[in-house]
């Protein structure tokens, strides 16, 4: 555990290091969320490429009982990485001011994140399927809708910091 917090305060050292010239315009709480989910977006991202065009080669995933088109089984095997790692920087980097129990936390961090994956879902089918967009760039773009949607779910339901009167 030690080295877990000691990994925790190293990542947010290094992004305050880059927080000076940014102070003028958004909060610290913004611009750390803003710098994790953007790491873990991009992280997301290339996972995607990488799933998408090397290990799916671009082909339908065929499971027998249901086949998946491979632009959206490559957002689901890069999610099953993202979704912990975006977890542990939300709670302790970005919001560290919420006391609801751990559990709570990630139950309610589980319920924006499946509002982000319903919206990735529903935009890559309509980007790629149905507009015919290349599908790295429909992800990108499905991606900087989600954000709009996760921050807002995220500081006012999943971390909400209650002020006791």
């Amino acid at each position: 555990m030690k080295l877990f917090y000691a990994l925790i305060r190293l990542i947010e050292k290094i992004i305050l290091w880059f927080y000076p010239p940014f102070k003028k315009f958004m909060p610290e709480q913004t611009f750390k969320y803003a710098a994790t989910g953007g790491a873990n977006t991009a992280l997301d991202i290339f996972l995607y490429f990488i799933f998408y065009h090397f290990v799916l080669n671009k082909e339908i995933v065929d499971l027998g009982f249901y086949a998946i088109s491979p632009h959206i089984a490559a957002f689901i095997m890069s999610f099953t990485i993202t979704f912990p790692i975006g977890f542990v920087l939300a709670k302790y980097i970005s919001f560290p001011g919420s006391f609801l129990r751990k559990r709570v936390q990630f139950f309610r961090y589980g319920l924006s994140v499946m509002g982000s994956v319903l919206l990735n879902y529903i935009f890559l089918k309509l980007f790629v399927e149905h507009f015919g967009w290349y599908p790295t760039p429909s992800k990108m773009l499905t991606t900087l809708i989600a954000i709009l949607f996760s921050y807002t779910a995220q500081k006012y339901f999943t971390f909400k910091v209650e002020i006791k009167k």
